[in-house]
């Protein structure tokens, strides 16, 4: 992973989409089955929209019917952080960027082997390189 980044929340802004400013920085969540990447089978890297970290390969993304484009691990454990977050009344586990801590959606214990699980991420959250997989 490359240097953390820190930056201000104006500086943000100055990059980023109201929309993409408003889930990356302030977690929100875009519309299910409404993401750029939900349906998308382009082979690739998806990096982080705000830093562009390397993050999921469409090698392990898959088809989990949620609305979100999902993966059932990240190229590298250290380029995403996983936190445990209590908000809406239940409790989850928020993921996040390892380089610049977006917000990138959740991670759940239901997805396909061999690792079980499902990686929820909000389309505006990511952007893909087109190309080889992992």
């Amino acid at each position: 992973m490359a240097d953390k980044i820190n930056r201000s929340d104006e500086d943000w802004r100055k990059e980023l989409s109201k929309e993409e400013f408003d889930v990356c920085r302030l977690k929100g969540t875009e519309a299910a089955f409404t993401g750029e990447y939900t349906d998308t089978k382009t082979e690739g890297t998806y990096l982080c929209r705000c830093c562009e970290e390397e993050l999921f390969s469409s090698d392990t993304k898959f088809d989990s019917g949620s609305g979100w484009p999902s993966f059932y691990k990240p190229l590298k454990d250290d380029n995403v952080s996983e936190i445990t977050d209590v908000s809406h009344g239940m409790q989850r586990v928020e993921v996040t960027c390892g380089r610049c801590d977006a917000h990138l959606g959740h991670v759940f214990p239901d997805g396909p082997n061999p690792t079980g699980m499902r990686y929820c991420i909000n389309s505006v959250s990511l952007k893909l390189r087109p190309g080889e997989g992992y």
